[in-house]
């Protein structure tokens, strides 16, 4: 089944909105000061690949809801350059600890999070087929 490329868009972008706001708000409620665990982009990171691990196991592309949640919320949510630049900024500080800790644990709690979700997902259909 294919989805018309008009609203295939207007669902990456709904949902991009949507990613962006709830990041901006994570990192305006939760701002982290120089030397501290960046809560907002870690807690931003696990949530989006939380979710994705969700869509991607229950909707397949090509889908409107694939496009809305997974190629739109997820990767809106989600920052990779936030990190990077995080621990960019770790390592100019001379905190090694606290980056190799950061990137480890971002790490493996977001392919945690991923394996987590699919397994869930697979759980809510016996078959494991995406519904």
């Amino acid at each position: 089944m294919r989805i018309a490329p008009g609203r295939e868009l207007l669902a990456v972008f709904a949902g991009g909105f949507a990613g962006t706001l709830a990041r901006v708000a994570l990192l305006e409620a939760w701002p982290a000061g120089s030397g501290e665990w960046p809560w907002a982009t870690f807690a931003a990171n696990i949530a989006g690949a939380l979710a994705l691990g969700w869509v991607a196991t229950r909707h397949l592309p090509p889908s409107a809801r694939h496009r809305l949640l997974g190629t739109g919320l997820c990767a809106a949510l989600t920052t990779f350059s936030t990190l990077q630049l995080e621990l960019l900024q770790m390592l100019d500080e001379s905190r090694l600890a606290l980056a190799t800790a950061y990137a480890g644990v971002s790490i493996v709690a977001g392919l945690a999070a991923v394996a987590f979700a699919t397994r869930l997902a697979r759980r809510r259909d016996p078959r494991g087929a995406p519904g």
